[in-house]
């Protein structure tokens, strides 16, 4: 009997929290009575999380910059030096150096360090016992949409990869709930789309404001595409538990852990090895194809145009059509296996497809500064503000890279599944940039 009750003490003492029961207690009663308020917990969570993403963004720059300076620079007129000379044929050069290296160390420059600093923080949330709380404060929106709480958590995954997102989703229990989570992490915006959102919203809709403004604008318009992410994935989220994947939504007591202090070098070591090298090994595995079909499609021709070209003037009336051009959607072809090689690959079609600009060699992704990239895409290109819009929006909503595609497949094992996950955005993303494309020209703005 004296067994029982000492059993019943015990775990009395882990559910049942009383009042002055210690400091510990009342530091963590005191904090979730801010973060998982109504008035103060969704404010909080954008905060929290908006600094993760702005950390992430500003301390990424100087390590990309320093990878890009040593891959793309050093290591590229390394390599063309010692393959000059091995005598080695021009094409051979070319695809191996100006194809699969280059479209390999844009990828690594631009994906690794990004990743390195937000699978970080993004752990030491979780261990602190932050996650949770993100849970409870999204549960509501989620259930309403017919979807599981604990979806907020595989989505906010996927803001920095969305392959790490979808894997994230085996933490709901419910398959078809799941499936939901999948279908929509596309919608979180991942580290190979960042650059080319901040890009247009500084180039084009920063530069728009006063100086002094410019960089608040820009970063504001890069806020509210991840914003429309959300609304984007809660609709999507609505319309799938209404239809596909009828079914209603489960209820899971979500246990709030007490606040622990993280586990900084754990936390350094576990999300450097099991998180940012998987994921851009696999990156870097699909990317290094992908810069051969570049370069191959840009240097082979086929009458007086190559393949690329011939592609592009294919492409264009229908990229026209969406506010977009055929440059764009060529782009987003060959580079679905990296979204970090769109923008250079954008740059290079638009200097060497047509009238070539000097400096410019087809097949050749280059780096520019954004005044340059500026001039490009405007006097070359014949971009507006619309084309840059629309790019934003295509970005946040056109479909997976095949990482990601490949981790669909592989979490789901079904055909069908993965075939709806992959065409399903890219069908909201034609027809959000065609509906954004026509009141644009209704009301006379381009």
């Amino acid at each position: 009997m004296a067994s029982m009750y000492a059993e019943a003490e015990q775990i009395a003492g882990r559910s049942v929290t009383v009042e002055g029961a210690g400091e510990h207690s009342t530091f963590d009663r005191t904090l979730d009575r801010i973060l998982t308020s109504k008035m103060w917990g969704f404010p909080m969570m954008l905060l929290l999380l908006m600094g993760v993403f702005w950390l992430t963004i500003a301390c990424a720059n100087v390590p990309s910059r320093m990878l890009g300076t040593l891959l793309l620079d050093y290591g590229y007129n390394w390599l063309h030096q010692g393959a000059a000379l091995l005598s080695a044929p021009a094409w051979l050069s070319g695809l191996l150096i100006d194809g699969v290296y280059l479209a390999t160390a844009w990828v690594i420059a631009v994906m690794l360090p990004p990743m390195a600093i937000f699978f970080p923080l993004f752990t030491l949330l979780e261990d602190f016992g932050y996650l949770p709380r993100v849970a409870f404060n999204l549960d509501r929106l989620f259930h309403k949409a017919g979807a599981h709480g604990k979806q907020s958590l595989s989505m906010v995954m996927g803001y920095g990869c969305n392959a790490a997102g979808v894997v994230a989703t085996r933490i709901i229990e419910s398959p078809r709930e799941r499936l939901i989570a999948i279908i929509t992490n596309n919608f979180s915006i991942c580290n190979g789309r960042w650059p080319t959102l901040i890009l247009m919203g500084t180039i084009f809709i920063g530069a728009t404001a006063p100086p002094f403004l410019a960089s608040f604008i820009a970063a504001g318009s890069v806020v509210a595409v991840a914003v429309i992410g959300i609304v984007v994935t809660l609709l999507v989220s609505a319309f799938l538990s209404r239809t596909w994947l009828k079914g209603e939504a489960s209820t899971f007591s979500l246990e709030l852990p007490p606040y622990r202090p993280p586990r900084v070098w754990q936390t350094i070591y576990t999300s450097m090895v099991d998180r940012t090298l998987i994921v851009l090994w696999r990156a870097v595995t699909m990317a290094a194809p992908a810069g051969a079909v570049i370069w191959l499609s840009s240097n082979i021709y086929i009458g007086d145009l190559s393949i690329a070209g011939h592609m592009i003037a294919w492409l264009n009336p229908f990229g026209l059509l969406l506010g977009l051009n055929g440059v764009i959607l060529f782009a987003y072809i060959v580079a679905i296996p990296a979204n970090e090689i769109v923008v250079p690959t954008i740059l290079m079609l638009t200097m060497t497809v047509g009238a070539t600009v000097a400096g410019a060699q087809a097949g050749v992704m280059l780096e520019l500064d954004n005044a340059q990239v500026y001039n490009v895409l405007v006097q070359v290109g014949g971009w507006t503000m619309l084309t840059a819009v629309n790019l934003m929006l295509f970005s946040l909503l056109h479909n997976p890279c095949s990482t990601t595609i490949l981790t669909i497949w592989n979490e789901t094992k079904n055909l069908k599944w993965t075939a709806v996950a992959t065409l399903l955005p890219l069908g909201l993303a034609f027809a959000v940039t065609l509906g954004t494309a026509s009141i644009a020209r209704m009301f006379g703005w381009v």
